[in-house]
């Protein structure tokens, strides 16, 4: 009896054992009961009917990573599926492009399970699903492009890469957040090509920038070139102004200076009417003395009429003697 009660104790605690599942947080569970979907678990402490419940196994894919820089992937059976978001990264592939150039690529996905009865039940594998429909789906959208278009359209190819791979894989209760290409590699000779092509752009670049620059400076330099003559001729227009008006008003100042001297010996000898032959005298003197100014000081002639200064020379004199005596 009380083997048959320790047996029943222990059968029961089995039972339990057997019919408690944990569940951890951002997992769930798919429960089968004789074949056939039951319920699914979400995180926390659940029981199931053991023998007659059971969890259904998936496929997942795992990866190591050495440090060497290589991976090795493998398919592992489990029957906890994980809702947070997953990093797929795809071994390199040769696809094809439109102009016929065979290149290497290969790509990274992330994506979501949303409805966990969908990708268990929708698709045998569905890790391997998502990795052969990636794949088939890059390959067909670069046969579509040139090679340089490839290169430089990344951000078009991750876009169109994404919504169709989503589109596709929404009957498996998966959500794609975004696909990324990791690395495109043509051919050795291609790249040695567009290596050199590239060299090419950049010293043409270069040596625009440097006519750029030499055109650059010759305009600041003759610009400057010709402030500096302008400021010259303006500063010299200005120092000959201020020449002309400086002699003008000397002369002026000479003029008026003349005038008030020859006005006062007027005035002093016009009661004698001495005044025109003053002033005749005064003009021959004043050319006779231009005459002189020759190399060897010497007078070589004397103008014509010289008894005409002889006696304005004695008029000058008679009029100085009547002045001192008064």
């Amino acid at each position: 009896m009380e083997t048959f009660l320790t047996l029943l104790v222990l059968l029961a605690i089995y039972f339990v054992i057997k019919g408690c599942i944990i569940v951890e947080q951002q997992e769930v569970v798919i429960i089968q009961r004789l074949g056939k979907y039951k319920e699914t678990l979400s995180a926390g402490l659940n029981f199931i009917v053991p023998f007659i419940d059971s969890p259904k196994n998936i496929y997942k894919k795992v990866t190591i990573n050495y440090r060497d820089g290589n991976s090795t992937s493998y398919m592992q059976k489990t029957n906890r599926i994980d809702l947070r978001e997953t990093v797929c990264d795809f071994p390199r592939q040769s696809v094809i492009t439109k102009d016929n150039v065979s290149i290497s690529i290969n790509a990274v996905l992330y994506f979501q399970i949303f409805n966990p009865e969908k990708s268990v039940y929708g698709v045998e594998n569905l890790y391997e699903a998502i990795e052969k429909l990636t794949q088939t789906t890059l390959r067909q959208l670069i046969g579509k492009l040139e090679l340089q278009e490839t290169l430089t359209s990344r951000d078009k190819i991750n876009t169109e890469l994404r919504e169709t791979i989503d589109s596709a894989s929404d009957k498996w209760g998966v959500k794609v957040n975004r696909i990324e290409l990791q690395d495109i590699t043509p051919p050795a000779d291609i790249q040695a090509a567009m290596d050199k092509q590239m060299k090419a752009e950049r010293e043409k670049r270069a040596m625009i920038y440097e006519a750029e620059g030499e055109k650059e400076s010759s305009i600041r330099i003759a610009e400057g070139q010709k402030e500096a003559a302008i400021r010259q001729a303006e500063g010299e227009k200005e120092a000959a102004i201020l020449k002309a008006e400086g002699i003008a008003q000397a002369r002026m100042v000479e003029a008026e200076a003349e005038k008030e001297a020859i006005n006062r010996i007027i005035e002093a000898l016009s009661s004698k009417g001495q005044a025109d032959k003053y002033l005749i005298a005064m003009k021959y003197l004043e050319t006779l003395k231009e005459m002189t100014t020759g190399k060897d000081n010497k007078v070589v002639y004397l103008p014509y009429e010289a008894s005409a200064i002889m006696s304005s020379l004695d008029g000058i004199k008679e009029m100085l003697a009547v002045k001192k005596s008064a």
